[in-house]
């Protein structure tokens, strides 16, 4: 009995990140879209399902051991394309143009080949991100404060 060679384990989240993100050329241009672009003209359920596609590629990032950052960056990914993709029309330019699940991908294939790079530079992108997002929301809340003092000031001396 002779044992059939192995499949890519990675060939299913290949077609499916081309499929998603650059299946189709627009004719003339080197622009190149997918189904999540398509997906995401349906509005609200499009976007949805877009994610929900994409979550396949950040399951299997798990089940073949990639580290947490790397998880946690697939998932921001997926989230930025989710959150870009809801602006009506803008939204689908952007889907076109982000390609959150070849970036996923590529993360994927990086955390197989070379887990230590891919680890680093993911702790490192997840880290800034929650800093920026700190960041973002310490300003929001002294101009918040700010705004309602100058208020506050105005309706006091008037």
């Amino acid at each position: 009995m002779t044992s059939l060679p192995t499949a890519d384990p990675l060939a299913r989240a290949r077609r499916l990140a081309r499929l998603l993100d650059s299946a189709a050329r627009v004719p003339g241009t080197q622009i190149r879209f997918g189904a999540d672009a398509v997906l995401g003209l349906v509005p609200g359920l499009g976007d949805v399902a877009g994610a929900a596609l994409a979550g396949y590629l950040v399951l299997l990032a798990r089940r073949h051991g990639a580290p947490r950052s790397v998880v946690l960056r697939m998932l921001a990914n997926v989230a930025v394309d989710t959150i870009g993709g809801t602006v009506p029309l803008a939204g689908d330019l952007f889907d076109v143009a982000y390609k959150s699940n070849l970036r996923n991908l590529a993360l994927l294939e990086g955390a197989i080949e070379r887990p230590a790079a891919t680890t680093r530079t993911s702790r490192l992108v997840v880290v800034g991100t929650l800093l920026g997002i700190v960041l973002l929301v310490a300003g929001g809340l002294v101009v918040t404060v700010l705004a309602i003092r100058a208020i506050a000031a105005a309706v006091n001396s008037g």
